[in-house]
């Protein structure tokens, strides 16, 4: 088995890029712990994976780097990342993480839609007055 994996997560313009490998359960997201986060919503949303897997993190070192995206995004990638990358050391929290959720697993593909020229909005069209 190899000692190191590299994994990608994705959600609407956040990029998750995570690097696992064997250690003592440290979870690094751009070179700040997850624990150290402010947000709450942020770290409830990201540590999913981690109550989930029932201890078996604490064997593994994740180092995950993230780019664009917003708070709840990059919140949704680096959850993401952190059940893929378990998932890759140990095959069997597969079947849990999709039971509990399936997006763990599977990136979320979907993006705004772009605005078109002369309307407010991507699909919305000016009022017309018919009198």
């Amino acid at each position: 088995m190899k000692k190191n994996a590299m994994i990608v997560a994705k959600r609407k313009t956040a990029v998750a890029n995570a690097v696992i490998k064997e250690g003592s359960g440290n979870v690094f997201i751009n070179g700040k712990s997850l624990h150290s986060f402010n947000d709450k919503l942020f770290r409830r949303i990201a540590s999913e994976p981690i109550e989930l897997s029932d201890g078996l993190y604490k064997k593994y070192d994740i180092t995950i780097t993230i780019n664009g995206g917003g708070s709840v995004a990059r919140a949704q990638t680096v959850r993401s990342a952190i059940a893929k990358s378990l998932v890759k050391k140990e095959k069997g929290l597969r079947k849990k993480f999709i039971e509990y959720d399936r997006t763990l697993l599977v990136d979320d593909k979907r993006q705004t839609e772009a605005q078109k020229p002369y309307r407010s909005a991507a699909r919305a069209l000016k009022q017309t007055s018919y009198r």
